[in-house]
């Protein structure tokens, strides 16, 4: 399945970004997960819409709570497992 995988840089730790994405990809109706991976990252996974996807990348960058945001990198990939909601993961 066509998926997109987010890496965020920055302050992602504390919880609040975390949720924000949680409930920003449940608004817009969007499957996967988001969980940090090291050294002030996080890893987000997403299936859905491509326009909903679009409106996540965009607010990943202008409305996420990340202070010293760093970058986001996002790509499109082929995923063999479909999700059935949101979730957040370690």
């Amino acid at each position: 399945m066509k998926s997109y995988t987010c890496i965020v840089e920055g302050k992602v730790t504390g919880g609040k970004f975390q949720s924000w994405v949680l409930s920003t990809a449940q608004r817009l109706e969007l499957k996967g997960w988001v969980r940090n991976i090291n050294d002030g990252k996080a890893e987000i996974l997403v299936q859905g819409n491509p326009d909903s996807y679009a409106v996540l990348q965009a607010a990943l960058k202008t409305e996420a709570p990340v202070p010293d945001l760093k970058a986001v990198t996002c790509t499109v990939i082929e995923y063999d497992k479909v999700h059935e909601r949101f979730e957040v993961r370690g």
